[in-house]
């Protein structure tokens, strides 16, 4: 089974369209929709937006429906020029960037466990892998892969993005992945990002994010179904 988090519903409504055989629950406020594509079991939730709800459903979703990979779908802002609007990062790792313990003598984004400090969070490589390459034929669709920055805060500044890239050499900020990547590497349970990007360096040329996050949706839909139809069932799902 895949566990499918998105933080805003137009992110899944267009996943949720496409699934067969649907049952929705509702916990702690979310809901959750098990369903299949093509052939295969989803398990699809919104969290709401931020990185305390992404972590909160990540660990609902593992403990209630162990999936064997939990993907995070949706939307971000473009960290570097390489990536542009419409154009889809995967996700290698993710970095708590609002993370800020460094009057301690951390790294900035650095988070501690009883058992040592976590700068990145890995995403899982064959997954990442087999992602990047359904990614890469879509049409008209350029494909990245590189890390992602998560924190509680949208950033709209190209300073502070820049930063951002400076820093971690993150392509796409957002508010979710790095949370849910936490929860994921903690539990043991593989994970991946997808983000298409909906606002780039140029602070979105003057254009209106909602359109721009409404066509960067389309652009997750169909990276998930290719997904779906490509994974192994033997090696990424049971």
């Amino acid at each position: 089974m895949i566990g499918i988090i998105c933080a805003m519903q137009i992110e899944a409504d267009g996943i949720l369209a496409l699934c067969e055989n649907k049952e929705e629950t509702v916990k702690y406020g979310m809901t959750f929709t098990r369903g299949t594509l093509c052939g295969k079991e989803l398990v699809v939730v919104v969290c709401g937006i931020g990185k305390v709800n992404a972590a909160m459903c990540a660990a609902t979703l593992i403990n209630d429906y162990q999936p064997s990979l939990v993907m995070n779908s949706g939307v971000a802002g473009a960290l570097s020029p390489v990536v542009s609007i419409g154009d889809i990062v995967v996700g290698t790792k993710a970095v708590e960037h609002d993370m800020n313990t460094t009057a301690l003598g951390d790294k900035q984004g650095e988070v501690s466990f009883p058992t040592g400090k976590v700068l990145f969070f890995e995403c899982d490589a064959a997954a990442s892998r087999l992602l990047a390459e359904v990614c890469a034929g879509l049409e008209d669709t350029k494909t990245v892969s590189g890390i992602v920055a998560s924190g509680d805060v949208f950033i709209s500044d190209r300073s502070k993005r820049q930063l951002l890239n400076d820093r971690f050499g993150a392509l796409a900020c957002e508010m979710e992945g790095a949370a849910i990547g936490h929860v994921c590497v903690c539990c043991g349970v593989p994970y991946v990002i997808l983000r298409a990007i909906s606002d780039d360096m140029d602070e979105n040329k003057g254009m209106d994010f909602v359109k721009f996050c409404a066509l960067a949706a389309k652009k997750t839909v169909r990276a998930v179904k290719e997904f779906v139809m490509h994974i192994d069932n033997n090696a990424l799902m049971r």
